[in-house]
């Protein structure tokens, strides 16, 4: 009985505790936010769509290697049951060797800036529920509970400030695998006391978010992860906490219940199809978001380029994460790699910066558009050899055409032709990876957005734009590695009446090569047809993973708008899923 009343008494005194920091900070930090209520949230992220992410933490010493076994996936997980399962107390005492003597926060900060990013997010706790900052509330911490000893969050945000970048917080704010409630931890403490979510969150979690946001000057975002099954009660004050502390800030939209400031995707997702509002895409330079010994798949510049103006193109920001290693240090692969998409950055920023959707709303054939002070910018990833550019359903009359990609801009001559605008561009590359042409145009940008088969580079078409019936367009997700998300649209479940129908615009009569990408196990016929009548049909063989087949020679006689649509005559249609068709032109 007298433990029982002690617990009680301690517990009592801790949120009382709590209680009173909080409300001493209150009073210290109310008036400067008064002046700041009017702040714009998310002065960064809304025109610089390019950000750098860092997963770092007591994983980025494991490695992905526990007890002379390597695990592959997302080197954070490395707790996980499907990954070591290892127990919370020996996590825990992996602190004791975690000592990344080269960290540099310069470094990192100058990097970021090099690279061409405009502000950085950091882990200040992941799941495993170790903090990378000097928390007040839990010595579980990198200050107290390593040789390190001092507080690597401090040193950051001061050398983004320098350097005039933003900085900002990732928190995992239901999950927490070593602190007893919360969601993944110890059910007890360590005296077998029972522990609820609701401790969990009064006594680290809701302390812990109010040290990052009070103790590390202005910050851009905090960026909240995996809400799970946590009440919603417990996110809104957490996304008040956030608000009255940092007048400027946003909250991502991974806190949950539709209260974050704009919206996340999921990892590794860049749209087919425009976004509204706002949203960001978050990718690796690698396959694991922490640092993993054996994971040397780098993204090449060219890589980091199609994705962050892909992402910016459909609407979005591009937050792309490194992981540094043991040492504290970034890998020189991935510093090499940002570095060089950097310096395409400082020649090209008009296709970044301030930059918005393409009004095109998908991606072209050739590459993507962006929008940027009333003028189309075309990022021209595959150069044509025919020495013309073919631009469709531009509707709005052109004033002038300028490849910026030679240095000097270079005036280039343009025809229309139809609906097409054909651009007379040089015959070699001008740049080795994206070149970049300026369109000014009279008054407002005016497009027929229907996709166009391109007459030197056919169309790849999606199943997202396909019409279906009697069957299920969606999206499929898979992991390649525990935690590496991979995802395609796909058409399923089929049957003998499934029919899955895609519209488009073909400039150049003629014949077509037409290739399908699906999976599935075993054989089936395929038959795909054309609005005037053009029929080809073919049996091919599929496996688990995406590939794809060749169908056939087809022909449109006319231009302008028709239409394909693809049927299974034959085989194993349960197990088929059907995820893009491609029409080349022949004499490609």
């Amino acid at each position: 009985m007298k433990n029982l009343v002690r617990l009680l008494f301690v517990a009592m005194a801790l949120q009382f505790t709590n209680r009173l920091a909080a409300q001493e900070m209150d009073k210290m930090w109310g008036e400067q936010n008064a002046k700041n209520t009017e702040v714009k949230r998310g002065r960064f992220f809304e025109w610089g769509n390019y950000a750098m992410f860092v997963h770092w933490g007591l994983y980025s010493r494991i490695a992905n290697r526990w007890e002379d076994k390597t695990y592959y996936g997302n080197s954070e997980w490395i707790m996980n049951k499907n990954m070591a399962d290892i127990p919370a107390d020996e996590y825990r005492a992996t602190a004791r060797n975690f000592n990344p003597d080269k960290f540099d926060a310069k470094q990192i900060a100058q990097l970021a800036k090099d690279a061409g990013m405009k502000y950085i997010i950091i882990t200040s706790k992941h799941h495993d529920g170790f903090a990378m900052y000097h928390s007040k509330c839990n010595k579980f911490n990198i200050v107290d509970a390593t040789p390190f000893g001092h507080d690597p969050m401090k040193e950051l945000s001061e050398a983004c400030r320098e350097l005039g970048l933003g900085f900002g917080f990732y928190y995992s704010h239901n999950q927490d695998w070593t602190y007893p409630g919360g969601a993944g931890g110890p059910k007890v403490d360590r005296d077998g006391n029972p522990k609820t979510f609701d401790d969990y969150f009064v006594e680290k979690c809701l302390p812990q978010v109010e040290e990052i946001t009070r103790n590390y000057g202005e910050i851009e975002l905090v960026w909240f992860d995996t809400p799970g099954r946590m009440p919603s009660k417990y996110a809104r004050q957490l996304v008040d906490v956030v608000h009255r502390n940092q007048a400027g800030a946003l909250v991502s939209g991974r806190v949950g219940f539709n209260m974050g400031d704009y919206r996340t995707l999921g990892d590794m997702e860049v749209p087919l199809e425009n976004i509204d509002g706002m949203w960001e895409g978050v990718d690796v330079t690698n396959d694991s978001w922490g640092y993993a010994w054996y994971d040397q798949n780098w993204k090449t510049p060219a890589q980091i380029l199609d994705y962050l103006i892909s992402t910016v193109a459909r609407g979005g920001t591009y937050m792309l994460n490194v992981g540094p290693d043991p040492s504290g240090q970034i890998p020189e692969a991935a510093q090499t790699s940002l570095r060089l998409a950097g310096k395409w950055i400082e020649k090209y920023p008009q296709a970044v910066y301030h930059a918005e959707a393409s009004p095109w709303r998908h991606a072209l054939p050739w590459g993507d558009v962006v929008v940027n002070k009333g003028k189309l910018y075309l990022a021209v990833f595959d150069w044509p050899s025919s020495g013309k550019l073919h631009l469709p359903g531009l509707e709005s009359e052109i004033e002038s055409v300028k490849l910026l990609s030679a240095g000097k801009p270079q005036k280039l001559t343009f025809a229309k032709e139809g609906k097409w605008t054909a651009v007379n561009v040089p015959w070699q590359k001008p740049e080795k990876m994206v070149s970049v042409i300026e369109v000014s145009v009279k008054g407002d940008i005016k497009v027929d957005n229907i996709q166009s088969v391109d007459p030197e580079f056919g169309l790849e078409l999606s199943a997202k734009f396909s019409t279906c019936e009697q069957g299920k367009t969606g999206k499929r997700r898979w992991m390649e590695k525990f935690g590496e998300w991979k995802q395609r649209y796909q058409v399923s479940e089929w049957n003998e009446n499934t029919s899955v129908t895609w519209e488009f615009e073909i400039k150049t009569p003629g014949r077509y090569f037409v290739d399908l990408t699906a999976s599935g196990d075993g054989t089936r016929v395929w038959n795909v047809r054309t609005d005037e009548g053009c029929e080809i049909q073919n049996r091919q063989n599929t496996a688990a993973i995406y590939h794809t087949q060749p169908i056939g020679w087809i022909t449109f006689e006319n231009a302008g708008k028709h239409t394909v649509t693809v049927h299974i005559p034959e085989g194993d249609r349960a197990n088929t899923s059907l995820a893009e068709i491609k029409i080349t032109p022949f004499d490609n």
